[in-house]
């Protein structure tokens, strides 16, 4: 589903990813673990075209991408859920779902608001509630449901659970399940070790730029040494 070969990037001079290789199945979840600073959020902004590569590739769905902008990569059905959410504070749940909407595409899960409300129950209740008078919790809700309208066949997700309390956290654990049992692709970026153990199906390492390690979750959890090298603060 997803594909990363030999990619470069950064910002300007400053040479952030170096050579990263990765391959997600359909279905599979997958989280980059690193400390911050290490590039897993530049690795999704360089995958879903916000940032743009020096040199190799990317590819979706069997389709290279490392030369199209967002717009065009977001119709091809990869969401992205930005650290920052970026949801319209000035309009309403429904009008931020609204905005979100695409037509159905084949191969993906059709969501409807009806769907996204059974997956987050509080945004329900909070329907005409204009997004910047919602709590953080809410609005990462929020975020991901509007990404979900676009029908999206892979989603990446830049640190769902930072800055949430441990009763939303569970339910971001809740949601990524819910959305592997329905068949989407994940890639998320996470430094909460419990919150990934939960929910995906590989761990790959990346420290300064580089991947370290790429390995199942199962595996990653008997290394005491990687822990301490890789990801102890």
């Amino acid at each position: 589903m997803l594909e990363v070969n030999r990619l470069n990037a950064g910002y300007g001079q400053a040479h952030i990813l170096f050579d990263v290789d990765l391959d997600i199945s359909a279905g599979e979840v997958v989280v980059l673990l690193g400390r911050n600073g290490a590039g897993k959020s530049t690795l999704l902004k360089s995958i879903m075209g916000l940032v743009r590569p020096f040199s190799g590739k990317v590819l979706f769905a069997g389709q290279r991408i490392d030369r199209m902008p967002p717009f065009q990569i977001a119709r091809l059905g990869l969401g992205y859920v930005p650290e920052d959410r970026r949801i319209f504070t000035d309009l309403t749940v429904m009008e931020n779902l609204e905005v979100g909407s695409q037509a159905p595409r084949s191969g993906a899960v059709r969501w409807t608001a009806e769907m996204v409300f059974r997956l987050f129950p509080n945004l329900r209740e909070l329907r005409d509630r204009r997004g910047g008078q919602m709590s953080g919790g809410e609005q990462q809700m929020l975020a991901i449901a509007r990404t979900l309208m676009g029908n999206p066949r892979a989603i990446l997700l830049d640190e769902p659970s930072e800055g949430l309390g441990p009763l939303i956290v569970q339910q971001m654990v809740s949601t990524v399940l819910e959305l592997k049992g329905r068949g989407l692709t994940v890639l998320l970026c996470e430094q909460n070790l419990r919150f990934a153990q939960q929910v995906a199906d590989r761990a790959i390492i990346i420290e300064k730029g580089h991947v370290r390690f790429s390995a199942s979750m199962r595996d990653l959890g008997g290394r005491a040494a990687m822990h301490q090298q890789y990801l102890a603060v």
